[in-house]
C-alpha cells in the first residue's frame, strides 16, 4: 500500500505543544487553564485515532518536512509500531490530565502553571518520537523529552527533589551526548541514511561484525530511558517528582519512549535478521534477565510504595526488550504489546499511590493497615491492576506475558521462559501484599479518622483499571499493529 500523505503526524505533535503555550498564557486564569490540558488530549487522541485505518490496513501515513542532509530528513511516519505508542501515549493523556488536576489542587501545589506546560510539552515529544520516521528525528524528540521533563521531577525544588533531578539528568543526558551520538554517527557513516527501513537499515551492509555489535550496544545503552542495567538508578531517583508525573511520564511517555527507541533498532535499523546473525539476540535476554530478576528483588526490599512501583517499572521494562530480541513473532508480539499492558496498568498502580498520598498522607506500605476499607475503589484498583502486573487472566498483562511465554517455547529457549515464571512469582510477592495489608491490616487506632476518596483523582485510577480489564478480554486493536511489526 502507498503511503498516506497527511499533515495529521505533525498535528499530532502541534497539539500538545500548542497546549503548552495555552497553559502559559492562562497562567492568571486556573479554572480555564485546568480545562485545557483534559480538552487538548481528547483532540489529540481523535488525530491518533483517525490515522489508526489506515495503519492497521498495512498502510503508513508520511509528512516529510525539511532535509538536514542527504539520508537524514526531518520527518514523520506513523506505522504499525509507532502507533501502539501513539494511542497508548494519547489515551492516556486524558485520564492523567484529570488526575493532575485533581491532584494538584488537593495539595495546593506550587508553580501549576510550570507543571502543567511541561507536562503537554513532554507528550508533544513523545509523539513526536512516536511518529518519527527516522533516528534523527527520533534523537531530537528523545532530547525534548528530558529536558523538558527535568522541571518535573525537580517540582518540589527541596533537597530530595534537586538530588533526583540531577541524577535523573546525568544519566538521561550523558547516555545520549556520549555512546548514543556515537551509534548515530557510525550508522551515517555505515549506511548513508538515518532512516528506518523494514528488515533493516544495516542488513546487508559492508560492515565488520565487531563494529556493528559496538554500534547497537551503544544505541542499548545510549537509550537509557529503557533502563536496562546498570542504566537504571535515574528511575527509582525519579520518583520524587508528584505522583502524576511518576504515574504518565515514568510509567507511560518517558520509560516507554525508551524501549520504543530499542524496538526501533531492533526492528528497523538492524533487522531481525541482522541481530539473530551478530548473535546479540540471545546476549540482550540474558543482560534484561538479569535486569528483569534483580529489579524484582530490588522491588521486595522497598517499603516506600512509589519505589516499589519505580523497581517494578525497572523490571517490567526489560519484559518489553525481550520480546524483541527473542526473535520469535510470537515473543516479539508479546513484547510489543505489553507496551500497552504494562502502561494501562502501571499507570493505575501510581494514581493509587498518589490518591492514598492525598487521603492519607501515608507513602510507606507498612503504614497503610487497614486502608483498603477506607479506601475501597483506589485499592480495589490497586488490585486489579496488581493482577495485570502478575499476569493474571482477563487482564492485559496475562495477554502479553501468554505470547511472551509461548514465543520462548517457540524460540527454543527454555532459560528465558523460567525468568518469565520466577518474575511473575516475584510479581506476585511484592504487590499482593500490598492489597493484602490494605484490606485485612489491622488499622492503628491513631488513624485519622477522615481518610476518604476523592473523587476527581478517584475516577481517573478507576477508569485506567477498567482499561486493563478490557484491554485483557479485547486485545484485538492491539495484536493487529504488532503483528504488522512482525511481519
Amino acid at each position: 500500500m502507498d503511503p498516506v500523505i497527511s499533515i495529521r503526524p505533525l498535528l499530532a505533535v502541534a497539539v500538545p505543544g500548542l497546549t503548552a503555550v495555552a497553559v502559559l498564557l492562562l497562567n492568571n486564569r486556573e479554572k480555564i487553564r485546568d480545562l485545557v490540558s483534559p480538552l487538548a488530549a481528547i483532540v489529540l487522541f481523535a488525530i491518533v485515532a483517525s490515522m489508526a485505518p489506515t495503519v492497521l490496513a498495512g498502510g503508513t501515513v508520511d509528512l516529510r518536512l525539511f532535509e538536514i542532509l542527504p539520508g537524514a530528513d526531518f520527518a514523520f511516519r506513523a506505522d504499525a509500531l509507532g502507533m501502539v505508542f501513539a494511542t497508548v501515549s494519547s489515551l492516556l493523556w486524558i485520564v492523567a490530565a484529570v488526575y493532575s488536576v485533581g491532584y494538584m489542587r488537593h495539595l495546593n501545589e506550587h508553580a501549576q502553571t510550570r507543571f502543567f506546560a511541561c507536562f503537554a510539552t513532554s507528550l508533544a515529544a513523545a509523539v513526536g518520537g512516536a511518529f518519527a520516521a527516522n533516528l534523527f528525528t527520533l534523537v531530537i524528540f528523545y532530547e525534548v523529552l528530558s529536558l523538558v521533563t527535568y522541571p518535573l521531577v525537580y517540582h518540589h525544588e527541596d533537597e530530595e527533589g534537586w538530588a533526583g533531578s540531577r541524577k535523573y539528568l546525568v544519566y538521561l543526558m550523558g547516555a545520549s551526548k556520549s555512546v548514543l551520538l556515537a551509534a548515530l554517527a557510525l550508522t551515517y557513516s555505515i549506511a548513508g541514511s538515518l532512516d528506518f527501513v523494514a528488515g533493516g537499515l544495516l542488513e546487508g551492509v559492508d560492515a565488520s561484525a565487531p563494529l556493528l555489535t559496538v554500534v547497537y550496544f551503544c544505541y542499548l545503552f545510549g537509550f537509557a530511558k529503557a533502563a536496562v542495567m546498570p542504566m537504571h538508578a535515574w528511575l527509582p531517583a525519579a520518583m520524587v517528582a508528584p505522583t502524576p508525573v511518576s504515574a504518565l511520564l515514568h510509567a507511560v511517555a518517558v520509560v516507554k519512549m525508551g524501549v520504543f527507541c530499542v524496538l526501533r533498532v531492533v526492528f528497523h535499523v538492524f533487522g531481525v535478521g541482522l541481530v539473530g546473525e551478530l548473535g546479540l539476540g540471545i546476549a540482550t535476554a540474558y543482560l534484561v534477565s538479569f535486569t528483569i530478576l534483580m529489579a524484582s528483588v530490588y522491588a521486595l526490599t522497598r517499603d516506600d510504595l512509589k519505589a516499589r512501583l519505580a523497581y517494578s517499572t525497572v523490571s517490567q521494562l526489560s519484559y518489553i526488550v525481550l520480546g524483541a530480541v527473542l526473535l520469535s513473532p510470537v515473543a516479539m508480539v508479546g513484547g510489543i504489546i505489553h507496551i500497552a499492558a504494562h502502561a494501562f496498568s502501571k499507570i493505575t498502580l501510581f494514581f493509587c499511590a498518589g490518591s492514598i498520598y492525598c487521603a492519607s498522607g501515608k507513602r510507606n506500605i507498612s503504614d497503610m493497615a487497614g486502608i483498603g476499607r477506607r479506601l475501597p475503589w483506589t485499592m480495589g484498583a490497586f488490585f486489579v491492576a496488581s493482577l495485570s502486573m502478575i499476569g493474571v487472566p482477563p487482564t492485559a498483562g496475562f495477554v502479553s506475558k501468554w505470547y511472551l511465554t509461548l514465543g520462548s517455547v517457540e524460540a527454543g529457549q527454555i532459560a528465558f521462559l523460567v525468568v518469565l515464571l520466577v518474575s511473575s512469582i516475584l510479581n506476585a510477592a511484592y504487590f499482593l501484599p500490598v492489597s493484602y495489608v490494605a484490606f485485612f491490616g489491622t488499622e492503628p487506632q491513631e488513624s485519622r479518622t477522615t481518610v476518604r476518596e476523592i473523587p476527581m483523582i478517584t475516577i481517573p485510577l478507576v477508569a485506567t483499571a477498567i482499561l486493563s480489564v478490557l484491554m485483557g478480554i479485547f486485545p484485538d486493536y492491539f495484536l493487529t499493529l504488532a503483528d504488522g511489526v512482525v511481519r
